[in-house]
């Protein structure tokens, strides 16, 4: 389920620009491989720099599209064996369960990731001479923006998805 459509406008904005960022940044990693491999066969020497912003753009890309897919809904789900296991109302309990456990994984992940670009921040690249922190700080900024979109995601599911098998009173039942 695509949840965008149902967000206030600023997370609808904040989703807007990571979608935007990760376009840009996908377009950026395509272009700097493609010159630089040019340059490589047809001139014979290449753009050291390009390879440390590559790296960058690439990890930056991982996670923060982290949180692009938590705005969708789109990450993947394995619900085929707990559908034959459980009962319908089970199976909306256990829905809220692994989401707060994803919440407290998203929220360890910034603690941790926070803890290593901290860390790291003194050390620069070899070329650019970039913290190294910048790099690791893809992390915990990725993980954020996926838990805003994640914490929004589960509470409009508990305040607007039924439980499984209860009836709606406003308009006729769905044949199963």
């Amino acid at each position: 389920m695509d949840y965008r459509l149902h967000y206030p406008a600023p997370l609808r904005w904040l989703s807007s620009i990571v979608d935007f960022a990760l376009m840009l940044a996908g377009f950026s990693i395509i272009s700097l491989v493609f010159i630089n491999a040019l340059l490589r066969g047809a001139a014979g020497f290449d753009l050291a720099w390009s390879l440390e912003v590559t790296a960058f753009l690439l990890l930056w890309s991982t996670f923060v599209g982290c949180a692009a897919a938590m705005s969708r809904g789109a990450h993947m789900r394995v619900t085929e064996v707990v559908e034959k296991l459980m009962p319908a109302t089970m199976q909306r309990y256990l829905s809220i369960i692994i989401d707060i456990v994803i919440a407290l994984v998203l929220l360890s992940l910034i603690k941790v990731g926070y803890q290593i670009s901290a860390h790291t921040w003194a050390q620069t690249t070899t070329v650019l001479y970039w913290p190294v922190g910048l790099l690791y700080a893809s992390m915990p900024v990725g993980m954020l923006l996926s838990l805003i979109f994640h914490l929004y995601n589960f509470f409009w599911d508990i305040k607007h998805k039924p439980l499984p098998g209860a009836h709606r009173s406003d308009g006729p039942e769905e044949p199963l």
